[in-house]
């Protein structure tokens, strides 16, 4: 019998019924995702709704010209102007400074970071928050690259990726690979951006140190976390790639991705 399993580790998992008393602030950056962010939103509101959890949505929409603005506006009247809260941007500046900026706007407790093309389910969200309850953690990460979760979670499913070819696989995984020797950050998965829970205090201590503005950023947050002494715990997820619209990763974005492996690599 796996120990971990047991009723009385169960307990300790914080596999039980008692109310959160948190209130969860999810930061989605968004550019042309018209198609995406109502179904999204649904989702998001879905999980808070049916684990009982106190939540905001802050949209950082980098003038999107699909009108994805507009939608945003309709869905704050749906459910409310303290459910979604639309910040906008006055054009496309980068992912790292999207945060930096919905931040300014979060009055949870904790902080969810995640995409909004439904690469990141928001399924998972409430295995993040049971792990981080479980083990007090600072941080919880999403990984593609793990079949359990570390500390352990009985309910985690191995984790994987749907939708993508084998040279794009081959990338990620030398991507992962080049960060893993380079940087020993203690994570599986740093080319991801979901989804990440962190504490509201210790995501604002990052951020200030955070140098990387683009792609990168979310890989030196994890370097500076694990370099600064914070717990960090990973949950598998399924990563699938997304059904409307186009990735914004391009060959910049790649050539960038290197240099801040360099970067960091001279500077933590």
């Amino acid at each position: 019998m796996n120990p971990f399993a047991s009723p009385v580790s169960l307990d300790m998992q914080g596999q039980y019924n008692t109310l959160d008393t948190h209130k969860y602030s999810v930061i989605l950056p968004t550019y042309n995702e018209r198609k995406n962010l109502p179904i999204i939103v649904w989702l998001l509101a879905k999980v808070f709704g049916e684990h009982q959890l106190a939540w905001e949505i802050i949209v950082v929409d980098d003038a999107s010209p699909d009108g994805t603005q507009e939608i945003a506006i309709q869905l704050a009247r749906v459910y409310g102007e303290d459910k979604i809260l639309l910040k906008p941007r006055a054009g496309k500046l980068g992912l790292g400074t999207a945060y930096i900026h919905g931040l300014n706007f979060c009055t949870g407790d904790f902080v969810i970071i995640m995409d909004a093309d439904f690469s990141h389910h928001p399924k998972f969200i409430p295995q993040f928050i049971r792990l981080q309850q479980a083990h007090n953690l600072d941080i919880v990460t999403g990984t593609r690259y793990r079949s359990t979760s570390t500390p352990y979670l009985s309910d985690a499913q191995p984790g994987g990726v749907h939708g993508w070819d084998l040279k794009r696989k081959l990338v990620s995984r030398g991507a992962n690979f080049l960060a893993d020797t380079m940087l020993n950050p203690g994570v599986s998965d740093l080319t991801g951006s979901f989804s990440r829970l962190y504490r509201l205090a210790v995501l604002r201590h990052i951020i200030t140190l955070t140098q990387s503005r683009g792609y990168v950023f979310q890989m030196e947050m994890m370097v500076r976390a694990r370099a600064l002494g914070y717990t960090v715990g990973e949950v598998p997820i399924t990563f699938v790639d997304r059904i409307f619209g186009e990735s914004k990763l391009g060959a910049d974005e790649v050539v960038g991705y290197a240099k801040g492996v360099w970067q960091l690599f001279k500077s933590v």
